[in-house]
């Protein structure tokens, strides 16, 4: 059991933590392997961020602190806090990748830091499914050019009937 000071430290440092920070996701890694939250932990190293463990009532001080009204207590499971200065769009496909090949990983929810506002899991999970910019510019362009291409095919086959 942690001391009154360790606490308040940890405070300290949770609140330290979020300087700085555009999303939070909240995760619950209940019975997953360490080997396994080891390659986790090396995905979110290579974004720049990184996941720490809070106990839920010292989190809901933190948030509080940061003049959030959101109590990390409605979450099940142990709550494993990823951080990072991206926006929840580029944070939540590697999160979501790597809990949909996870049986035990789950996304619990995530927190925009700037509009204040909580994203359930499910929303975080939508978002994380998406393809990539690329791919949906792609989509898009493919999508304008195929009406294009229809009707120069047509063109090409009628000047071949009338020769």
């Amino acid at each position: 059991m942690k001391t009154k000071a360790q606490k308040t430290q940890k405070v300290e440092e949770g609140g330290k933590m979020m300087d700085g920070k555009n999303t939070i996701v909240f995760v619950d890694f209940t019975g997953t392997r360490v080997n396994d939250m080891n390659v986790f932990r090396g995905i979110l190293h290579g974004l720049g961020t990184k996941m720490e463990v809070f106990k839920k009532r010292l989190f809901r001080v933190i948030l509080k602190n940061k003049g959030f009204d959101f109590d990390p207590g409605t979450l099940r499971g142990q709550l494993g806090v990823v951080h990072s200065d991206k926006q929840l769009e580029e944070l939540a496909g590697p999160v979501y990748k790597f809990a949909k090949q996870s049986k035990t990983f789950k996304i619990l929810g995530g927190l925009n830091l700037h509009e204040k506002k909580f994203v359930s899991g499910a929303e975080v999970e939508a978002i994380g499914a998406l393809p990539s910019r690329e791919i949906l510019l792609a989509r898009v362009v493919g999508t304008i050019a195929a009406p294009i291409k229809a009707f120069l095919y047509i063109l090409n086959e009628k000047s071949k009937q009338q020769t």
